[in-house]
């Protein structure tokens, strides 16, 4: 049996595990969030573009957008995945340096919404998602760092998060259920280079891949054929990009340890990667008792891939400052949070923060860079002009699980990023029924 086959093994009958409990409310936290990433991503470019684009599979089907707009279930897919993508709020598996919700749950959803209708059971919702992000998340963890050094995992292997989540809404055989997988792994793309200079590629992997993973799985559904050897054949994915995945490590726990009760939910509106950074900044001027008018020189030191993805020294646009250590902890030092407002134009224009973002030093830890992916820190200095120096390690990122989120403060992240787009009883009225997932229809 191929690495494949035993994945789609699994798809198709995952046990009893996925029904826990714990397993659900986790499946609802990721679901929680990823709505509050959609909802106010869905005003803002490129997904408002692609409703341009796409716009003769709208205002028919199933499916909807975030305004409520119908579509059918691919549209809704990919302007819905990129949509929860584009504000950088969505969550992340850490090990897999992956973003399972924006691609899984878009095409989960939109395929259920076109199932059902437009009014799916929420259990069936929950069922999807666990299974999409328990065989994403160990597809992502073998291809690992080496895969994550040109490619965009998230547009990658999000395609096999939206492959199994809508393989399982269909409750697929495992035949074709690793068919489905099997022309995923074909399909799966999104190249690093796309978001290191300004651009709207970043977010359109996430919605290609929801796209894709949702076609995919149409196609095993209606009896196309896919190579079961694709990952781990001669010339399949592991070897064409990454480097020796270790396969029967990430498979031995499928269906005995669940990833998705292992999220990191973002506490701040940018990449992940500035999160240890910002945090141990703010942790160290609470511990010195200054404002950020004292600071003389700031040296970051923290793992390399952070530095090669957010180490913008210059940033000229929201997307750009979105993936600038130096703009977010300049901007954290001196408003105290990195919230949506901290990307608005006033912001990006501020002569303070741009003043004090010249006394920012990056630099790599050798230490901290060799515990990435699996543990995301920062090491702070701070000097002040009247010469009081002190350092603090960040081991972790606030909403990591080690340091997790409460569901209060989920809540209050949700209300947060959507009260402004769909109004305040709208907001209560779905963060009510979200949370009752799986005892109400959604």
């Amino acid at each position: 049996m191929t690495i494949l086959e035993r994945f789609a093994e699994f798809g198709s009958d995952p046990g009893n595990g996925i029904s826990h409990a714990n397993v659900l409310h986790h499946a609802k936290r990721a679901i929680v969030d990823w709505h509050a990433a959609w909802i106010s991503g869905s005003v803002a470019a490129p997904a408002t573009l692609l409703e341009e684009v796409v716009a003769e599979d709208l205002d028919r089907g199933w499916a909807k957008l975030a305004s409520g707009r119908r579509a059918t279930a691919r549209a809704a897919a990919m302007i819905n995945g990129t949509a929860a993508h584009t504000v950088e709020v969505d969550d992340i598996f850490k090990q897999a340096i992956y973003h399972p919700g924006a691609p899984t749950i878009a095409a989960a959803l939109a395929a259920a919404q076109a199932e059902h209708e437009g009014n799916p059971p929420g259990t069936e919702l929950l069922r999807a998602v666990i299974i999409g992000y328990e065989i994403s998340t160990r597809i992502g963890v073998a291809l690992g760092r080496e895969h994550y050094r040109y490619w965009h995992s998230t547009g990658t292997v999000g395609t096999f998060g939206a492959a199994a989540a809508v393989s399982a809404l269909y409750r697929l055989d495992s035949r074709r259920f690793a068919n489905a997988l099997a022309t995923a792994a074909t399909f799966a793309a999104g190249l690093q280079q796309a978001f290191r200079r300004d651009s709207m590629s970043k977010p359109l992997h996430a919605g290609r891949a929801a796209e894709g993973g949702l076609l995919a799985a149409q196609m095993a559904r209606a009896g196309v054929t896919g190579a079961a050897d694709v990952l781990d054949g001669e010339v399949g994915m592991g070897r064409a990009m990454s480097a020796d995945p270790d396969w029967p490590q990430v498979l031995a726990s499928l269906g005995h340890e669940y990833h998705v009760t292992q999220m990191t939910f973002k506490n701040h509106a940018c990449c992940g990667h500035t999160f240890a950074p910002i945090d141990g900044a703010l942790a160290l001027q609470r511990q010195m008792g200054i404002a950020a008018a004292d600071i003389q020189r700031v040296v970051i030191s923290t793992y390399r891939s952070a530095l090669e993805v957010a180490g913008n020294t210059q940033p000229e646009t929201a997307a750009q400052a979105r993936f600038s250590i130096p703009f977010v902890v300049a901007s954290a030092l001196l408003y105290g949070s990195v919230r949506l407002a901290a990307f608005s134009t006033e912001r990006l224009q501020d002569p303070v923060i741009r003043a004090l973002m010249t006394r920012i030093t990056l630099q790599v830890d050798p230490e901290l860079d060799a515990r990435f992916p699996s543990q995301r820190s920062a090491r702070i200095f701070i000097e002040t002009r009247s010469g009081k120096r002190q350092e603090h390690l960040q081991p972790f990122r606030k909403g990591d699980p080690e340091q997790p989120l409460s569901d209060e403060e989920l809540s209050i992240k949700f209300m947060e990023l959507t009260e402004p787009v769909i109004g305040t009883p709208q907001a209560e009225s779905l963060i009510r029924g979200l949370w009752s997932l799986d005892v109400v229809t959604a």
